[in-house]
């Protein structure tokens, strides 16, 4: 229906058509291009997401923990989740300049919060006879971390890691939006000073792709570590 459109009820100039699209990523793949900025992207979201992750479950799992230092926080940690992360770009490409490490950095922001709401809650929401039972053995804390408070918050880890996903990709192509010299976001954004919807288009259909692949690939995983599900 796209493609029957461009030729019959608009000028493929203002929404492009899927023929023309498939032709640019075909040229984008053969120059090496689509690997270029397809691999910047993926490593700032990865990283991004990986680093917002290995800092986001101890955090949850210890202010879960520590009630009173937990509702001691809670104000600061709602007003920096409510705060537009987008609004930090510009801050962290002075201090990080428009390399690797701003996008790294955008993205871990627009996560981290994720990971640690979400591990919370899990860990609230273990029953807390288990707990007890696992004093009334003599448990050491290590063992019930790995034991109760590990497998009950899982699930809400994988949760965390499928919502990342979309925003860990907001957050590398805002980066790139606001300064970068590669990557998906760049891509679209010179290809929109241009007037080149054909380009515009080809990047986000690229970063859709991803998104699906990621998802696909953390559901896959989901499945393989908690089969009691």
């Amino acid at each position: 229906m796209w493609e029957l459109a461009s030729h019959h009820l608009y000028n493929p100039f203002w929404g492009s058509r899927p023929s023309m699209i498939a032709e640019r990523l075909w040229e984008l793949a053969l120059s090496g291009h689509l690997w270029m900025h397809t691999s910047t992207t993926l490593q700032e979201a990865g990283a991004g997401l990986l680093l917002a992750a290995a800092v986001g479950v101890p955090v949850g799992i210890g202010l879960a923990r520590a009630p009173r230092l937990a509702r001691l926080l809670d104000p600061i940690i709602m007003g920096l989740y409510g705060l537009p992360r987008v609004a930090l770009a510009p801050l962290f490409i002075l201090w990080f300049g428009i390399g690797l490490i701003s996008k790294i950095m955008m993205s871990f922001t627009m996560v981290l919060f994720i990971f640690i709401l979400n591990v919370m809650e899990g860990i609230r929401t273990i029953d807390q006879d288990q707990l007890d039972l696992m004093k009334s053995m003599r448990a050491g804390k290590m063992y019930v971390a790995w034991t109760v408070l590990l497998p009950a918050v899982v699930p809400w880890i994988m949760a965390s890691f499928r919502i990342g996903v979309g925003l860990a990709l907001i957050g590398a192509v805002v980066g790139e939006l606001i300064g970068s010299n590669r990557g998906l976001g760049w891509y679209v954004e010179s290809s929109g000073g241009q007037l080149d919807t054909t380009g515009v288009f080809s990047g986000l259909i690229v970063l859709m792709i991803l998104a699906m692949l990621a998802n696909y690939l953390i559901g896959f995983i989901e499945k393989r570590m908690i089969k009691w599900r």
